[in-house]
């Protein structure tokens, strides 16, 4: 007889075995790549199984990996520790706090002085001697206990929501460039030898973006309203020695990139977000310029 018997070598041979567990036959196959997968290996998809690696990889989807990765609002990737970057922040504006009370003679050289000596003399210290730094540093410097607990408690309340909707990234962006909106500000309209810092020009940004996010998801707005309008009074009180100018030019600064963050089409979502807090920078890079060469 022709026939092979059953139960022979060739016979054996014929049956698949899982591609991860040589020893054990199947008759399932990946319906991606096609090799043979047991039962253990079989991962439930829409049409029939895939095995683990092309679920891993995102092969045959046409898609990056992180394609179907859940996002937030604004296309960041939603992190296990949303408030991940809020804690880092807080971290160095304690660390720079406690700096200071430990050296106060550090601050001459990280608070934000326009010019000094004033005029008719040429500047040697400050933003117009060349210390485009003091723009970054004042943004983390405090002096007063209340000062910092007052802006670290809002960074903790409003930050936190932010970092979650926005992502890290763009949360660290919006941050960044409405701190440095602030000291342009401050730069810009106060005096060349007044002395300004704090984080409020940041946390004025934060307090303008989530305004624009809770409009965004149609939540009462009063509670941001009150909270803003409160604090508005204190930076506008006389006797309160606060930097006005920070406070509005973080504020302004905030609803704008909060705009574009939670507004922008999703065909074009990172050009529009990042372009835009380009081009916040950019005009914060020529105010600079333009009071520097009138110090100057």
């Amino acid at each position: 007889m022709d026939d092979q018997a059953a139960g022979s070598p060739q016979d054996a041979h014929s049956v698949p075995m899982c591609y991860r567990h040589p020893d054990r036959e199947t008759g399932i196959r990946c319906t991606r790549c096609e090799r043979p997968i047991c039962p253990e290996c079989m991962i439930n998809a829409s049409v029939g199984f895939h095995c683990p690696e092309c679920v891993r990889t995102g092969s045959g989807t046409g898609h990056a990996p992180t394609a179907a990765m859940p996002r937030t609002i604004a296309g960041g990737t939603i992190a296990s520790d949303p408030r991940l970057l809020t804690k880092i922040l807080i971290g160095i504006n304690l660390a720079v706090f406690i700096a200071v009370q430990v050296r106060e003679s550090i601050l001459t050289d990280i608070v934000l002085l326009g010019a000094w000596p004033p005029a008719p003399f040429m500047p040697t210290q400050g933003v117009a001697g060349g210390e485009w730094y003091r723009m970054v540093t004042s943004m983390f410097t405090h002096q007063e206990i209340w000062h910092i607990a007052f802006n670290m408690l809002s960074l903790w309340w409003l930050g936190g929501p932010l970092e979650a909707a926005l992502g890290r990234v763009r949360y660290f962006a919006l941050y960044m460039v409405s701190g440095l909106a602030g000291s342009a500000l401050a730069y810009l309209l106060a005096s060349p030898n007044t002395a300004t810092l704090g984080a409020s020009g940041a946390i004025f940004g934060l307090f303008g973006a989530t305004a624009v996010l809770m409009r965004r998801l149609n939540y009462d707005m009063r509670p941001i309203i009150a909270l803003l309008a409160i604090n508005l009074i204190f930076t506008f009180s006389p006797g309160f020695n606060i930097s006005w100018q920070a406070h509005i030019g973080g504020l302004v600064a905030g609803v704008v990139l909060g705009y574009a963050m939670v507004h922008a089409p999703r065909a074009h979502r990172a050009l529009v977000q990042y372009g835009t807090c380009a081009l916040v920078l950019g005009v914060v890079v020529l105010l600079t310029v333009l009071r520097t060469a009138q110090l100057s």
